[in-house]
């Protein structure tokens, strides 16, 4: 370890680093379920109720995710210099504060206080910024939370516990909007997620048990570990490359399904909520099969979680293509979940453990950000090829680009990078 650096051993021993692993894990709950409540039942039908134009609601996440994309390097910096449970209770912070101002936008714009479609659709873009400007805060701060107190054998099944707590949330989510949509009303799921997130942030602050200091010397890290260039290692550009590209199909199966539902199914924009929540839970089931079943009981190799988790996301985009009835779409979502929940734990754990543990939160914040980059262009690869191009053209650009990620996975990333050593003590 480099000499003047806080030493930070693996906290494996702590009676209470199990309750904070679930503390994290329910944080990350509330932000896939707001997540998912909000792509799903919330953003879409709202769009075509006050006559936003599709591309434009996808632009609305294009824009947080680019901010989210520039800003999660930042925290995961941060967290290493002022500590991992102030940045992930500001994360959650700015995430209540961007649905509770989404909920007002929505709300002017359906109540006709707002008539002008631009200046709808600048007050939702400006709303989810926030979540993508200190909303990214919170993953990053938790994946190196977890590395700091686990050794290189435990850690991917680690990560992946505290991932899957991403996935319950969007097994939840939907269920509860489609239940308040047709009760409270197209709005009523942001107002709950603010509330839901305002509390986490307070569990964070108050209760996850923290033993990283702030850092005063914190030009000393960049320096002494080389933090600086980190993202063009050899041995994290890989895992950032194919965390990229996944992003990318992520966001474009995911968006453009809603709207696709939406046009297969010929249903309003108020009913799509009964059709797409059950698909993306059934979808959220599938990624926890895979991170709380599979992975732990199959120990495969991060580099091979990666190119198998690729086969089913191929499947699921092809078969988008000819799924003209609901039973088609369900298995569809299985099977882009099955392919998320195998892959994202595999370039995760992967790129954790290609670097030293001075670099824990910096290279988390990369693999965040690598993980929303593909979010800043799906409206224009998805919903605006989607909706003046070809219906079919975005599911087989996905399909394409999934084929080349399982060849890069399998070739680009040499045997041992990125996997624990067996006689690794911690």
């Amino acid at each position: 370890m480099t000499e003047g650096l806080p030493q930070q051993p693996p906290d494996q021993s702590r009676p209470d680093r199990r309750g904070a692993f679930f503390l994290l894990f329910f944080c990350l709950m509330a932000i896939g379920a707001g997540n998912t409540m909000l792509i799903a039942a919330v953003l879409p039908p709202l769009s075509r109720e006050v006559g936003l134009p599709d591309w434009m609601a996808g632009a609305v996440f294009a824009l947080s995710a680019f901010f989210w994309s520039a800003t999660s390097p930042f925290w995961g910096k941060q967290s290493n210099r002022r500590g991992r449970r102030p940045i992930a209770a500001l994360g959650l912070a700015g995430y209540s504060l961007s649905m509770l101002l989404l909920y007002l936008s929505g709300l002017a714009a359906m109540s006709g206080w707002m008539t002008n479609i631009l200046l709808i659709f600048a007050c939702l873009a400006i709303s989810r910024s926030f979540f993508g400007l200190f909303g990214s805060g919170t993953n990053p701060a938790a994946q190196a939370y977890v590395a700091d107190r686990t050794s290189q054998a435990e850690r991917r099944d680690e990560i992946a516990f505290i991932s899957s707590g991403f996935s319950v949330g969007t097994v939840v989510g939907p269920a509860f909007a489609a239940a308040l949509v047709a009760t409270a009303g197209i709005l009523s799921p942001l107002l709950l997620t603010s509330v839901i997130a305002a509390i986490m942030a307070a569990l964070i602050w108050f209760r996850l048990p923290e033993q990283r200091g702030p850092i005063t010397d914190a030009s000393r890290i960049d320096e002494e570990t080389e933090a600086r260039g980190l993202w063009h290692s050899k041995n994290v550009l890989p895992f950032l490359v194919f965390a990229v590209c996944l992003s990318l199909v992520s966001g474009i199966l995911t968006q453009v399904f809603v709207f696709s539902v939406m046009d297969k199914l010929n249903v309003s924009g108020r009913e799509a909520a009964q059709y797409t929540g059950p698909a993306f839970t059934v979808g959220a089931m599938a990624v926890l099969l895979a991170q709380l079943v599979l992975i732990p009981r199959l120990k495969l190799r991060n580099k091979t979680l990666m190119w198998v988790g690729c086969i089913p996301l191929l499947l699921g985009a092809l078969l988008m293509v000819v799924a003209a009835d609901f039973a088609t779409l369900i298995i569809v979502q299985f099977l882009i979940g099955l392919g998320q929940g195998l892959a994202r734990p595999g370039f995760s754990s992967g790129a954790s453990l290609a670097v030293s543990p001075q670099l824990q939160g910096n290279v988390a914040g990369l693999v965040i950000s690598a993980n929303g980059a593909g979010y800043i262009v799906t409206p224009f690869f998805g919903l605006f090829v989607y909706e003046y191009v070809n219906p079919h053209v975005p599911f087989l650009f996905c399909a394409a680009l999934v084929a080349f990620m399982a060849v890069y996975a399998y070739y680009a990333l040499k045997d041992g990078v990125g996997e624990f050593e067996p006689d690794d003590a911690g």
